[in-house]
């Protein structure tokens, strides 16, 4: 297994049939692959400056939603877990993910009929949450739990509805501390910590990185930013207007892994 003496972020080009992602909420709208191409580059810088190396996995250029490696694996200090995209057509790009994975960690992979996007996957602790969504099902959640029991994870369903991942509506801010979108999400489901309900007027401001001092956050959320700036943050903010017409937010276009 390799050996790092930093915090590792995978990371993926954008690849040119980007205009053609699948969506599920939001209609299509034209996207600039120049612009969006900039965007990640920046997305990259920001990762650096949080104290990740950036290591690129290879390209699949003829996968329009392959930057968005976040669902193609999840990780942990013990074991990573391949997955099986709900899209069928995004099942290949686990391939390449897995190869780089091997590196890190033992792997083990969601096998059909289980169907699993790592953006419904929810870490707090040894407290696992998987959203039960269009695109992961019970019968993934269950192979998912039994990976993880060995390590003393327990895992739980919660019910996807109103937004494309369980990620989509909710952030992890502080230990006992989730920035939640209430419309989406109900904060019942995290009885142990407190639920600071978004924004109104930016539902899609949960979806936002944080590590140590850092929070990095889409500058098209200005009251996510002054939240975060209050709490004492660094706030790195940087423009995801292209991924986000393809239905995805900061979280969904890296794998951490943090130093165990």
């Amino acid at each position: 297994m390799a050996v790092t003496e930093k915090p590792v972020a995978l990371t993926r080009a954008v690849s040119p049939l980007l205009g053609s992602c699948e969506l599920t909420h939001l209609g299509r709208t034209k996207i600039d692959l120049e612009l969006a191409a900039e965007q990640h580059s920046d997305y990259e810088k920001a990762l650096e400056k949080m104290g990740y190396v950036i290591r690129r996995i290879p390209e699949t250029p003829h996968l329009p939603d392959g930057v968005f490696v976040e669902d193609t694996a999840v990780v942990f200090p013990e074991i990573a877990i391949i997955t099986r995209p709900g899209a069928e057509s995004r099942r290949p790009e686990t391939e390449t993910m897995a190869e780089v994975l091997t590196e890190y960690r033992k792997l083990e992979f969601i096998q059909s009929p289980g169907t699993l996007d790592g953006g419904d996957v929810l870490t707090l602790g040894k407290e696992v949450y998987v959203g039960l969504s269009t695109r992961t099902n019970k019968q993934a959640i269950k192979q998912f739990a039994e990976f993880l029991k060995p390590f003393g994870y327990n895992v739980t369903a919660v019910p996807v509805t109103k937004c494309l991942h369980l990620k989509t509506a909710i952030a992890v801010i502080e230990d006992d501390l989730l920035l939640i979108n209430p419309e989406w999400l109900h904060p019942a489901t995290f009885p142990d910590h407190h639920c600071e309900p978004v924004h109104p007027e930016e539902p899609y401001g949960t979806n936002l990185l944080r590590k140590n001092h850092w929070a990095l956050c889409s500058s098209a959320f200005p009251h996510t930013i002054d939240w975060l700036n209050a709490r004492g943050y660094s706030v790195l903010d940087i423009d995801q207007s292209e991924m986000a017409k393809a239905e995805a937010g900061l979280t969904c276009c890296s794998v951490l892994l943090d130093l165990v």
